[in-house]
């Protein structure tokens, strides 16, 4: 299924310690152009997420948000700080050998003492991290190119559609082609019957007119080349690869071989056909615009 380079996806996951956002965004770009925002402290996720994001996308301009947010108290831990509960036990007993006091000495009476207890924040572990955010990731992925799926599968809907009306243009300069050639020899005709009375110069010189004019308004290798280029946006279509330039390319080869049609009819009826045929070609190439 061919993708539209337009999509969106959001994920948000969280676990006992952390909570993970990833979004995406992308529009119409003529290659791949990935701008990721990580948190500055775990910029090392940048290279993960690329990675990922080239693999999955072909083309178009990319916006990759990454957010991480920590638990409150997650990260967290308190530890007893040894040497100063130390140090104060001994000031204490000090104080009792001096002075005799005897009041009892608790736990949480220590704990309550300044800098008894250290908070320090623990780093998050680089590879549990990686591997939470390369989950989310897979899942907005999934969102976003789902979304991208369903817009190339509208898009594709519509671009077969004129291209069908193509193919009944091309058939109707097909069949119109020589009756502009019949038609000619008919008023050539009527003029060499007027000025040289039937003679077999007349005749001669008709045959030979209505040649030359039936060259030059010949179509038939253009027929036969968008019929081609009309059979090979079929089989890209149907392909499912990502072939948004190649079917840009293609387009342009549709439109060449309109305006020599064009440029060859000496007659109304191709003429208008043909404009008929331009303005389908360039709704096509609208459309394309937006495929990966």
């Amino acid at each position: 299924m061919l993708k539209s380079m337009t999509g969106y996806g959001r994920v948000k996951q969280e676990n006992e310690w952390r909570e993970i956002t990833v979004e995406i965004r992308s529009v119409n770009h003529r290659f791949l152009e990935l701008n990721v925002k990580v948190p500055r402290v775990y910029g090392y996720l940048e290279d993960l997420v690329n990675k990922k994001a080239q693999a999955a996308i072909a083309r178009g301009k990319v916006d990759i948000y990454v957010t991480v947010r920590a638990k409150e108290g997650s990260d967290i831990r308190i530890t007893p700080n040894m040497a100063v509960i130390r140090g104060y036990l001994d000031a204490l007993r000090q104080v009792s050998d001096e002075y005799g006091i005897t009041d009892e000495v608790t736990a949480l009476s220590l704990l309550h003492l300044p800098d008894a207890m250290e908070e320090t924040k623990e780093e998050a572990d680089a590879d549990q991290l990686k591997a939470e955010v390369s989950a989310v990731l897979d899942a907005a992925l999934e969102e976003y190119n789902a979304m991208r799926q369903r817009e190339g599968a509208r898009l594709c809907e519509d671009i077969v559609y004129r291209a069908g009306l193509l193919r009944e243009y091309v058939d109707f300069v097909e069949k119109r082609s020589p009756d502009t050639v019949e038609e000619y020899r008919a008023r050539i005709a009527a003029r060499m019957e007027e000025i040289l009375d039937g003679t077999e110069l007349a005749q001669s010189r008709i045959l030979q007119e209505a040649a030359l004019y039936a060259d030059k308004v010949n179509v038939t290798e253009e027929v036969v080349r968008l019929r081609s280029h009309l059979g090979q946006l079929d089989s890209m279509l149907k392909s499912g690869a990502a072939v948004g330039r190649k079917l840009d390319f293609l387009v342009q080869e549709l439109n060449r071989e309109a305006n020599t049609i064009g440029s060859k009819a000496n007659d109304f009826e191709i003429a208008k056909t043909v404009v008929d045929m331009k303005a389908e070609i360039e709704k096509i190439r609208e459309q394309i615009q937006n495929l990966e």
